[in-house]
């Protein structure tokens, strides 16, 4: 019997960033200020920096996992950012209070009534996720949203980080070759690598808003700008 799946990224796409920039702001936002510094622009550019030396040491075979490698590069993203002495500006446990804030993230309003209209429309809602699978499941568990744990598949088990595309295929070869394999995603890359190996592709702008489709190769089945509009389309183009 042919089944129905969607598998979504999770940290971007399914949960917002906004908890992480407000806990930067609450521990060192004035001294950030204090620089001419947002907590946004910081967390941004410091999430950014991890994400890049995560990408690389992964494709370069020597895997970490994502909370080692953001701990280390806070003190360089300051400098890159201008402070000139950023061990001086703030402490050892001011910057662990701020990646505590990374584990904190939650959910974006929309997921629950989008996994609902998938599930409703006979889909096996699935989540692939650089992240550790407990920390991740925690933030659905925060947010009232049933996300079961043998539906989590984490590149930490495989040392390899998306957009690799090793790590997508684990996910898609676990289905039947009849089934409808989606992919959803709030990053472009993210959707399009996954597209590139065989699944139908959901994009979502509610975190990039510009999609910058020209730099990317990949035809997409959908494009919505909630997550729950995603859904009604996925379903849509299923039929």
């Amino acid at each position: 019997m042919t089944q129905k799946h969607v598998v979504f990224d999770v940290v971007g796409t399914c949960v917002s960033f906004d908890a992480f920039y407000n806990c930067i702001n609450r521990v060192i936002g004035e001294k950030l200020l204090a620089q001419n510094i947002t907590a946004r622009s910081f967390g941004f550019s410091w999430m950014t920096a991890a994400e890049l030396e995560f990408t690389f040491l992964s494709i370069s075979e020597r895997y970490k996992p994502y909370k080692e490698i953001i701990t280390a590069l806070f003190y360089r993203s300051l400098y890159m950012m201008g402070v000139e002495n950023p061990r001086e500006l703030v402490t050892d446990a001011e910057r662990d209070q701020c990646v505590q804030g990374y584990s904190e993230l939650e959910i974006r309003p929309g997921t629950k009534e989008c996994f609902a209209k998938l599930r409703d429309a006979g889909f096996t809602v699935w989540c692939l996720t650089t992240g550790d699978t407990k920390r991740v499941r925690g933030y659905f568990e925060r947010g009232g949203v049933d996300m079961p744990l043998e539906n989590f598949i984490s590149c930490d088990s495989q040392g390899v980080a998306k957009p690799a595309l090793a790590a997508y295929r684990p996910a898609f070869a676990q289905f039947a070759p009849e089934d409808a394999k989606w992919f959803a995603a709030a990053h472009m890359w993210d959707v399009t690598a996954a597209v590139s190996i065989g699944f139908r592709g959901a994009y979502c702008t509610i975190y990039e808003k510009e999609s910058c489709a020209e730099i990317f190769d990949a035809q997409l089945d959908v494009v919505e700008d909630s997550l729950p509009l995603m859904a009604d389309s996925i379903v849509s183009a299923s039929l």
